[in-house]
C-alpha cells in the first residue's frame, strides 16, 4: 500500500458519493443479501460501532483475515493484522472520517492469521450517523484484491477473486 499524501483529501469522499463507492456490491441485490456469494467473491461487509469498538463481519471478512468465521474479534486483534504502513495511513483516514463525517477508500496491506501470508485488500468506509448527525458508527466493504491491482477509489466488480 502506498498512499498519495495528503490522505485525507485523496482517499476521502462525502457521504453523498456512498452508492457510487458501493456500486458493484449494490448492482446485484441478490449478491448484496447473500452473505456466502459476497465470501465467493473476495468481498465482506464490516460494521463498528463506536461505543464499544465492537465489530461485526459477514464471512468474507473473517476469510480475508484468516480467522474463524463468527468468532468474536476484538479490534486491537484486527488492526494488528494491518501491515505496519498500512495501519497508520487506515487509521489516520477512519479518524478523519469520524471527525469530518466522510467516507474513505484505501488500498492496505494485511498479515493473514495462522501464518497464511500476506494479501492485499480494498477497504472502503463511511461513517454512520444518529438522528442528531453524530457519527456512532462505521460500516463498509472489504475486497480481496490480486497482486499488481492498480489503486482505486472504488469496488472494482472486474477483480472478483474467490478465497
Amino acid at each position: 500500500m502506498r498512499p498519495i499524501e495528503p490522505l485525507p483529501l485523496h482517499h476521502s469522499w462525502p457521504l453523498a458519493d456512498l452508492r457510487e463507492h458501493l456500486s458493484p456490491v449494490l448492482l446485484d441485490p441478490a449478491i448484496a443479501r447473500n452473505e456466502a456469494a459476497l465470501a465467493e467473491r473476495g468481498l465482506g461487509l464490516w460494521h463498528c460501532d463506536l461505543a464499544d469498538n465492537r465489530l461485526r463481519w459477514t464471512a468474507g471478512v473473517y476469510d480475508l483475515f484468516g480467522l474463524e468465521r463468527a468468532s468474536i474479534v476484538p479490534r486491537p486483534l484486527a488492526v494488528s493484522l494491518y501491515a505496519p504502513d498500512s495501519r497508520d495511513p487506515m487509521e489516520r483516514l477512519r479518524a478523519y472520517a469520524i471527525r469530518h463525517k466522510r467516507g474513505f477508500t484505501l488500498d492496505v496491506d494485511i498479515h493473514r492469521a495462522g501464518g497464511a501470508g500476506p494479501c492485499a485488500m480494498r477497504l472502503v468506509a463511511a461513517p454512520v450517523l444518529d438522528g442528531r448527525g453524530h457519527v456512532v458508527a462505521l460500516r463498509g466493504v472489504k475486497q480481496l484484491l490480486p497482486q499488481g491491482t492498480p489503486p482505486s477509489r472504488r469496488l472494482e466488480p472486474t477483480i472478483f477473486v474467490t478465497l
